[in-house]
């Protein structure tokens, strides 16, 4: 399955899978988005992202950005879609990770590497883990997480 999740996850990004899966209202297979709180992970507020997901034709639009992904992003893209904005660090192949959580109706994983030399913030290594959220009978919005390195 394209965007598989590693048996290891890193710590923060295995912190919010652990809340998402403890959102979960008995035997249903994701959480209600209505459920989410993102000041229960107040230390990882700034690396945390609530996409809503719209259909026909299918579009995400970021609707909670967390400060420091707006920074290493340099810019805010709260209110926009993900067709809308440059692609670059740290959102390459968003899109493609939100199909596929979509399509799976699982969580989804991401790794880009470190790449070239130098420190800048477009070689900087990240990982980034979607999860689907369930509202109006359907995949309504999605939890994204992102650990740095």
């Amino acid at each position: 399955m394209p965007y598989s999740v590693p048996s290891k996850l890193e710590a923060e990004l295995a912190r919010v899978r652990a809340y998402w899966e403890g959102l979960k209202r008995g035997d249903a297979s994701m959480p209600f988005w209505d459920d989410v709180n993102l000041a229960a992970l107040p230390d990882l507020s700034g690396r945390l992202m609530l996409i809503d997901v719209f259909d026909k034709p299918l579009r995400f639009r970021f609707g909670i950005v967390g400060k420091e992904l707006k920074a290493r992003y340099r810019a805010d893209v709260v209110g926009k879609f993900s067709d809308e904005i440059e692609i670059r660090h740290p959102f390459q192949y968003l899109n493609s990770q939100g199909l596929a959580t979509i399509e799976g109706s699982t969580p989804t994983y991401y790794r880009h590497e470190t790449g070239g030399r130098g420190r800048s913030r477009a070689r900087e290594g990240y990982s980034r883990l979607i999860l689907p959220l369930w509202g109006d009978g359907r995949i309504g919005m999605l939890l994204g997480a992102v650990a740095w390195g």
